[in-house]
């Protein structure tokens, strides 16, 4: 109760002079980046990792580095923390302390699953959502909210059935929710090819057919996809874990399935807010530096700075970067959320 008190009195403090950042710092709850130069100076990005296979708390707070370090955001990451022992747990699925980052963000990146967060952290992701800000959604974020312990925000959930907001979060913000694996888990890798007029939209600027590639599968979507999504990028099913893998032959990759897409969604403010979604983003796709590139562009584009994206944006590393291969279980553990501030 005493650590509750002391962190309300932190941000009210902190709050009135615009720097209550350092408060979640103080908790030891998150990561702040400090922005550098760049065209991303005066943004804040926060980038919210929740899910439990695909090692979004290695990679997003790489996104950080690379978005704050090279372009000038102000990058706050947030992790599923256990409340006992202050360590991050992917398998934590009710509770990522810091949400209220949410309030000053201008650009929200998400790599969640199955989040079932109590309403005092839901309302700041729900408020900044119908306030029409704009997101990037990674992977498994199609499938973000699987809520149970309340009903307040049950619309998000990824089985809402109710047709005014079918599918919550992923089908009616993202674009779609969770449907299958369409390539082999585990053993057939993705490659990204650029969808056809949209290969000079400003997400692909510096991107040529193959640069896009992640060991994660193609995940099966609806065809088509709602009428607001534009898809950039189809995901080729290559046959193997490696980068210059062959393609599979047949018709798996024939259609084949985007991979990548924007969206547009009116928010209940009236707003309409800008979407990249994209079935990508394990912290092992983040190894292939098209599509790191294709999340720094969308984070200019999402945040209105589609003008800025240099002809090869600057996606290089920062620090020691070797993810963790994607697994149930396979996170590291004893992490503090500092760890990966190095």
């Amino acid at each position: 109760m005493a650590r509750s008190i002391k962190l309300l009195i932190l941000l009210m403090i902190c709050a009135s002079s615009g720097f209550w950042l350092k408060a979640l710092l103080a908790e030891g709850h998150g990561i702040v980046f400090n922005g550098g130069e760049g065209p991303g100076q005066g943004k804040h990005i926060v980038l919210v990792s929740g899910d439990q296979e695909y090692r979004s708390e290695e990679g997003l707070p790489q996104l950080g580095k690379i978005l704050s370090t090279h372009h000038g955001f102000l990058c706050t990451v947030l992790f599923p923390i256990d409340p006992k022992s202050g360590e991050i747990d992917p398998n934590q699925t009710s509770n990522i302390p810091g949400l209220e980052a949410l309030d000053s963000a201008d650009l929200m990146i998400v790599a969640l699953r199955f989040l079932d967060l109590p309403d005092e952290q839901m309302k700041h992701f729900v408020d900044y959502l119908e306030a029409g800000n704009p997101v990037i959604g990674l992977r498994t974020s199609t499938h973000a909210f699987d809520l149970k312990r309340s009903q307040t925000y049950s619309k998000y959930n990824w089985t809402n059935k109710d047709k005014s907001y079918e599918n919550g979060f992923g089908r009616q913000v993202l674009g779609e929710t969770w449907i299958r694996h369409h390539g082999d888990h585990g053993t057939q890798s993705t490659r990204g090819l650029l969808a056809g007029v949209q290969r000079h939209h400003p997400i692909l600027r510096g991107i040529k057919d193959g640069d896009i590639w992640g060991p994660t599968d193609v995940y099966a979507v609806a065809l088509p996809l709602p009428e607001n999504c534009t898809p950039l990028v189809m995901g080729q099913v290559v046959n193997g874990m490696a980068f210059h893998d062959a393609p599979v032959e047949g018709p798996k990759n024939n259609p084949m399935i985007p991979v990548a897409w924007t969206n547009s969604y009116q928010s209940a403010s009236g707003k309409v807010a800008r979407v990249f979604t994209t079935t990508m983003g394990a912290a092992t796709d983040l190894e292939a530096e098209g599509t790191r590139r294709m999340i720094v562009n969308a984070a200019y584009w999402a945040a209105g700075l589609e003008g800025q994206i240099a002809d090869r944006s600057n996606v290089t590393t920062v620090g020691t970067f070797q993810p963790t291969c994607f697994g149930h279980n396979a996170f590291v553990k004893g992490k503090k959320p500092s760890d990966y501030a190095k």
